[in-house]
């Protein structure tokens, strides 16, 4: 088999693709041949040296992969050999073979392809259990997107979308808004252009709104926590403002840190605020949880509710190219690897 190795921190040149031995399977696990796999923002901050809970190089990183049922080990009876299937990864899914646990693996439907398998399990389990488990999202509600354009914009506004009267704003570059637009998002904010703040307090007459969902961290925090209607929750999900560049910055990582907001039991009940945080990765665990979200998830894709949009898809060799176009921030929703080639 062969993996998709970060060699040491550092540019997306450190990406090789290297031979390992064939994956084998123990109880209760399962192994796949790998047609598909996910690249997320955390593979990118995993390459460059700020992700922390990434083994350290050389390491294969990937949350999700899409594939066909190589083997089964004792133990296992809800999918068999040649079976269709997503799962669940920590770690090492960008590669051509990959073993886990057979709880995190299930069955995709025959319509769906092993892009949009691929793309399915972090970024709409992240705004699954934001919108639906932790915000128990009601009609007529206000939302707030940053990073629209990402896997998690994309699957966050089709799940606004099921709640009648949510009014959802998202921020992007203005070359992608005529997509968005069409994607269902209420109002948009060039964000290299206007002060995305400013906007929404003008948009809801002050009020703010009831949701914030920022994988962008620092400051932006800052900025979102007060951009709250009484009620309402910041979610943090990803702190993307700390790449900054090919390589880690220190200076950066410490501006970051200076400049990021500490929240006290005192002031969140004086504003009648929430602030919730995300790690999709830390709830791997949470077997029962991940499998009903995932499940309801297959379901709505089934009736046509969501759909993943796939920007690209890279082969496994190309690893470098896929790192950054994510880094650059140029896609519109999910690039995924195909492993097969």
């Amino acid at each position: 088999m062969h993996a998709l190795t970060i060699t040491r921190f550092g540019p997306p040149e450190v990406l090789k693709l290297l031979e390992q031995p064939d994956v084998s399977v123990g109880a209760g696990e399962v192994a796949i041949d790998v047609q598909r796999a996910g690249l997320n923002f955390a593979d990118v901050s995993a390459r460059v040296g700020l992700y922390p809970d990434a083994p350290p190089p050389p390491c294969v990183v990937g949350y999700e992969v899409a594939g066909v049922v190589r083997e089964v080990g004792s133990g296992v009876t809800h999918v068999a050999k040649g079976d269709r299937v997503l799962a669940m990864c920590h770690f090492k899914g960008q590669a051509t073979q990959v073993v886990e646990q057979g709880s995190r693996v299930l069955k995709i439907p025959d319509a769906m392809s092993f892009d949009e398998a691929g793309a399915l399990p972090v970024n709409y389990l992240t705004a699954y259990h934001m919108l639906h488990r932790v915000a128990q999202l009601r009609p007529n509600q206000s939302v707030l997107v940053h990073m629209a354009s990402g896997g998690v914009g994309l699957a966050a506004i089709q799940l606004c979308k099921l709640v009648p009267g949510v009014v959802v704003f998202g921020t992007a570059s203005a070359s992608k808004h005529a997509l968005l637009a069409q994607s269902g998002y209420d109002h948009l904010i060039d964000y290299r252009t206007q002060d995305y703040a400013q906007v929404v307090r003008k948009l809801t007459n002050g009020r703010g709104v009831d949701f914030v969902l920022d994988p962008l961290g620092g400051p932006d925090w800052a900025k979102g926590y007060g951009l709250l209607a009484k009620g309402g929750t910041l979610f943090c999900f990803g702190w993307a403002n700390m790449v900054d560049g090919e390589r880690r910055n220190p200076l950066r990582v410490a501006s970051q840190f200076l400049r990021m907001k500490r929240y006290s039991p005192l002031d969140l009940m004086d504003k009648n605020r929430a602030v919730a945080g995300v790690n999709l990765g830390h709830l791997w665990d949470q077997r029962d949880m991940l499998e009903s979200h995932c499940n309801e998830l297959l379901r709505l894709y089934q009736t046509g509710k969501v759909k993943p949009h796939i920007d690209s898809v890279f082969p496994l060799s190309k690893g470098a190219d896929a790192h950054r176009r994510i880094q650059e921030r140029k896609n519109i929703g999910k690039v995924v690897f195909d492993c097969t080639r």
